[in-house]
């Protein structure tokens, strides 16, 4: 099967939806597949050889966060040579409702098209407002998909009709089999393996310093408390931003408890998810699923996570994970204290959230994805350029 994925966000700005896009396109290449990305990217940036740029993003506000986003003239027209040129059985647009390439590539193109939901934003004014342009690219959709069911909820509600859930994928293998860093690893692991209560204890943290709904203030307000009852207690952050304002409001004396790793690899993210004692996501919402969940669980992680509704539903509502009250410091520091407290229970979380994450495994998720594939190109004609589109006619865009 020939596929066109189309990725909203910059390919060289690290996110869930460009991870997921990416290991779908792998994982679909795995199985002898034909895949072409389609994704923003500056001119510099090193791209895989399915990905085809589309040009520079541009920073916008979107969603509580700032996404990179390509949109406008020069980028109708590389949408459109790109679908000509791919002659695809099948597209497949994630976030089409973005003010970016998904957009552009739902008016452009007539065909199968698939469309994938990753925003939750049950308040969201914008997409109620923009519904009466969003709606002639939204009937062209021959299947949605939803990751979660708040994403589900969030298209239902302003945008009308429905979607599948089908979630995240993730290679739960690849992080299974990562080795911890001797250097990160805290009192779950001793030089062989077993748990060392002399080690200090190690925390980790994976996202955007200075993303507020990332949550690592609340972290850091929790982190003082912690270190008061386990000393030597170190909280190891993996990300970009500044290390600096990150750290502003902690005493003096607790700053040295935090180490800044920057942004690491996919191996050296793994080998950090097995290294911890805990892993917290303190995220304050914006979120429909949590992949950085699916990951730490993957990796055995037992896992700490404010209670938001996607994430309550990644961690089978506290099955396969310890949740805490949304942006409550206290309420953080004490879970962290009695999980850091009880080795007993990390292993049980630990066995759980390995167990639970295999329903996210691409092998999964992959055959599910494929399937929705197959529905759509049953019997139908391949994906090509929609002539009729009055926008390409005002934009002096209808001929390639």
């Amino acid at each position: 099967m020939k596929i066109g994925i189309v990725c909203p966000y910059s390919w060289d700005v690290p996110g869930g939806v460009q991870f997921h896009i990416r290991d779908l396109a792998e994982h679909l290449i795995r199985l002898g597949h034909e895949v072409s990305v389609l994704a923003p990217a500056d001119d510099e940036t090193p791209l895989p050889p399915f990905v085809v740029s589309a040009g520079r993003a541009v920073p916008v506000p979107y969603n509580g966060s700032v996404a990179r986003l390509n949109f406008g003239f020069l980028s109708a027209a590389r949408v459109r040579r790109w679908l000509h040129e791919g002659d695809f059985d099948v597209i497949h647009i994630h976030e089409p409702t973005s003010p970016s390439l998904g957009l552009l590539a739902c008016w452009a193109a007539q065909g199968p098209i698939v469309a994938t939901f990753h925003t939750s934003n049950p308040r969201s004014r914008a997409m109620i407002a923009a519904y009466p342009i969003l709606q002639p690219a939204l009937e062209k959709i021959s299947a949605r998909i939803a990751v979660s069911e708040y994403a589900r909820r969030t298209l239902v509600e302003h945008l009308g009709g429905d979607a599948v859930v089908i979630p995240n994928g993730v290679d739960v293998d690849f992080f299974a089999r990562a080795e911890p860093r001797p250097e990160w690893t805290g009192n779950g692991h001793g030089p062989d393996g077993p748990p060392d209560p002399d080690r200090p204890a190690t925390i980790g943290f994976i996202g955007r310093i200075d993303e507020p709904r990332k949550g690592l203030p609340v972290l850091m307000r929790a982190l003082p408390k912690i270190l008061a009852e386990r000393p030597g207690t170190r909280l190891l952050v993996a990300g970009r931003g500044d290390e600096e304002e990150a750290v502003a409001a902690l005493p003096p004396e607790a700053r040295g408890a935090v180490e800044f790793l920057g942004m690491v690899s996919d191996e050296d993210k793994a080998r950090l998810l097995r290294s911890v004692d805990v892993y917290v996501a303190p995220n304050t919402g914006g979120e429909s699923f949590g992949i950085i969940l699916v990951e730490a669980m993957s990796a055995g992680a037992p896992v700490l996570a404010s209670d938001l509704d996607a994430f309550v539903q990644v961690l089978d509502r506290g099955a396969a994970g310890e949740l805490f009250a949304n942006e409550d410091s206290e309420a953080l520091a004490a879970a962290a204290l009695r999980l850091l407290g009880d080795p007993g229970r990390r292993a049980e979380l630990s066995k759980r959230g390995s167990a639970h994450v295999r329903r996210f495994d691409w092998a999964t998720v992959g055959a599910d994805i494929l399937a929705v594939y197959e529905t759509v190109t049953a019997g139908a004609a391949s994906v090509a350029t929609d002539e009729r589109t009055g926008l390409w006619a005002r934009w002096g865009l209808a001929r390639d």
